[in-house]
């Protein structure tokens, strides 16, 4: 597996036709790797939009990508275009107990019954207290928990909350897609079952740019 950090420069108008459409944003990401490259459906992509005049693309792949088209396209002139590194090792130094500073960018949804015999729904989880209540039920099937802060809280937060609409690829209608970022420190308890996560993502919406989680050193 691979780690790909490229960062896009947002005053280019192909950079903001393409952020504009996560749909798009998944395409020009998949054009970046082999046509019949196996595990497709495993490659993970997240946008951050840290300040201003900066965004970051960050790829988790099971081939290593060659993104020269969309460098010509959203990147920044005469800059390093991407960098690309091996995962297992970070994977491989997963323990029970560590504690790392993560970011997720996910679409909290719950799913409502319509009526009987009918199949559920997914709808938008609303509130701070109750998407953090999606996180932490997150981290309990999937290797890890977020420890207490101040007040006793979960010492993570909803950093960010977005609301995209565009079409289809099919054209047979709109997609609405609400996300939130979550910013926080988490604990390890499980290092195989993080580890799957890491490899396969949070959540629903992974296609557009959902479920990537990002693991940083606590300082």
């Amino acid at each position: 597996m691979y780690f790909t950090h490229m960062p896009l420069n947002p005053t280019r108008r192909g950079t903001r036709d393409l952020v504009a459409s996560p749909q798009r944003m998944h395409a020009a990401v998949l054009a970046g790797f082999l046509p019949d490259v196996a595990d497709r459906d495993r490659i993970l992509w997240r946008l951050d939009n840290p300040e201003r005049h900066r965004l970051d693309l960050y790829v988790v792949s099971p081939q290593e990508p060659s993104f020269e088209g969309l460098a010509d396209q959203v990147g920044w002139p005469a800059q390093p275009t991407w960098r690309t590194a091996p995962y297992e090792p970070l994977l491989d130094s997963l323990e029970a107990g560590q504690q790392w500073v993560f970011r997720l960018r996910a679409n909290p949804v719950r799913s409502m019954r319509m009526g009987d015999g009918e199949r559920g729904r997914r709808v938008p989880i609303s509130g701070e207290e109750n998407r953090m209540d999606w996180l932490l039920r997150q981290g309990v099937a999937h290797g890890f928990t977020v420890p207490s802060g101040a007040h006793d809280r979960p010492n993570a937060r909803v950093s960010e909350e977005r609301t995209e609409q565009f079409r289809r690829r099919s054209g047979t209608g709109n997609v609405t897609l609400k996300t939130v970022t979550f910013d926080g420190l988490l604990q390890v308890t499980d290092p195989v079952a993080l580890r799957e996560a890491l490899l396969s993502g949070l959540g629903p919406a992974k296609g557009y740019g959902c479920g990537l989680v990002t693991l940083a050193r606590p300082t």
